[in-house]
């Protein structure tokens, strides 16, 4: 068989990444400093300790280009790493494009989606660090699940804030994290101050990455044994996820291909990172890839936002980052998409974004889900609300190459399996999905209290 008829490459336990990749080494502009939202100044040591044990704090700031994966995490990557690369030669079928379309399936797994990938070394640094419990949020449920068997796994207890309309809409996720032990409660909760502040003033509400967050950050930095775990934005939870993108890379040597243009949804950005940010490091080096973040309307922050810092959580405890921002007081409407719910993009995505070595696209849900039914029909994966944004990207690139007859080369990120989102699927069929788009004055509202930093 020719390499070229393959639809799918596996390698092998050996060819799994002993390193993973660090953009900050080659980056020609570093993203800005996090402040502390207490003083207004650099944020410090004694800050960042107080939540993150002092390995993931050092990855937070390293300028090496390569980090060595522990072989504690290599060893539970071996279950279900490397992933698979497969050709969507059906899709290619079906869209009568000349393009070649190839994607990378992260929802293998245990938990279905590419979470996994920094919850076990996130949850290893924890334990070596001599902590008890890890705190998190959680939007889809996808981090949750993730980080809740990883603790399980290295001995540690689990709480997760899940926000509100997700716990709602997904109770088979918060089942799944209660199976590995975790306690899940809906958030905001009245168990914290930040949470009971929030529902003073909306005793309804649905809630928002940035509520859940303050909730997880106040509960480890109110309790000694706790520390918070976060599953995006931030630069550690990035190079994590970049173990896809290097696989992706030797899988398509392997067959002689390399990508044109590579898509992958993003929220926070850490599925972006993941896939893209390996291909990257190419483009520095002066090759031609683009690379796209793909985010719902419903919260346009790459497309709509701003530049500025903001603050990271809706309560104001988390660090103040340097971010594309749609405003910490934003709370986006309750798309299924909820893993693309927060707020901001991680720093390092928005300085790629800020200049202008990558690209940005929103899609509407009803446009999202009719890609994801395309894709099952055709490659007989249901894939998640979260991923399909990229799906919908990839096929509007093919269908372009078919207007051009330009036989480009496709790759997007399968971040995970929509198994636990059905009820999505129903009322996509059922004609009760809506779409959520933001006008520049509703934006701007959601932004009149950004913090002034000097």
């Amino acid at each position: 068989m020719s390499k070229k008829d393959v639809t799918k490459v596996v390698l092998d336990e050996s060819d799994i990444p002993k390193q993973w990749y660090n953009i900050l080494a080659d980056m020609p502009n570093k993203p800005a400093p996090y402040f502390s939202s207490k003083t207004g100044k650099p944020v410090t040591l004694d800050e960042l300790q107080a939540i993150f044990p002092m390995e993931l704090i050092q990855q937070e700031n390293s300028q090496e280009r390569w980090i060595d994966i522990p072989e504690e995490v290599r060893e539970m990557y071996r279950q279900w790493r490397p992933s698979p690369l497969y050709r969507a030669r059906a899709l290619e079928k079906h869209l009568g494009t000349p393009a070649r379309i190839y994607y990378k399936y992260e929802g293998t797994n245990a938990t279905g989606s590419h979470k996994l990938n920094t919850s076990l070394p996130q949850a290893y640094y924890n334990k070596i660090a001599g902590i008890k419990r890890l705190s998190t949020e959680t939007g889809a449920g996808q981090w949750g699940s993730a980080l809740s068997l990883a603790c399980n796994h290295f001995g540690l207890e689990c709480t997760v804030y899940m926000v509100k309309v997700s716990y709602e809409q997904k109770p088979y996720r918060r089942s799944f994290m209660k199976t590995f032990g975790a306690q899940v409660y809906a958030s905001p909760t009245n168990l914290t101050s930040s949470g009971r502040a929030i529902l003073e003033k909306d005793p309804d509400c649905t809630g928002s990455l940035g509520i859940a967050i303050s909730e997880a950050v106040e509960d480890a930095a109110t309790h000694d044994d706790t520390n918070y775990a976060l599953g995006s934005v931030l630069n550690h939870v990035c190079l994590h996820q970049t173990i896809i993108g290097l696989e992706a890379k030797k899988q398509l040597e392997y067959l002689d291909e390399y990508p044109d243009v590579v898509f992958a949804c993003c929220g926070g950005g850490s599925n972006f990172a993941g896939i893209a940010f390996p291909f990257l490091m190419d483009k520095f080096k002066g090759t031609k890839v683009r690379a796209v973040a793909v985010e719902p309307t419903a919260c346009p922050t790459l497309t709509k936002g701003v530049y500025a810092y903001d603050y990271s959580d809706t309560g104001k405890i988390g660090p103040l980052a340097k971010m594309y921002t749609v405003g910490h007081d934003f709370v986006p409407a309750g798309i299924h998409a909820g893993g693309l719910r927060y707020h901001g993009v991680s720093p390092i995505v928005s300085q790629l974004y800020e200049d202008k070595l990558i690209e940005a696209k929103a899609y509407g849900q009803s446009s999202v889900f009719e890609a994801a039914v395309i894709f099952a029909r055709t490659e007989g994966i249901v894939p998640a609300p979260e991923s399909s944004h990229a799906i919908r990207a990839a096929i509007d690139e093919a269908l372009l190459c078919k207007e051009s007859g330009e036989a480009k080369v496709i790759l997007f990120n399968l971040s995970g399996h929509g198994y636990f989102d059905m009820a999505a699927y129903d009322n996509y069929f059922s004609g009760k999905l809506s779409d959520v788009d933001y006008s520049e004055e509703e934006i701007a509202r959601s932004m009149k209290n950004l913090p002034k930093v000097d």
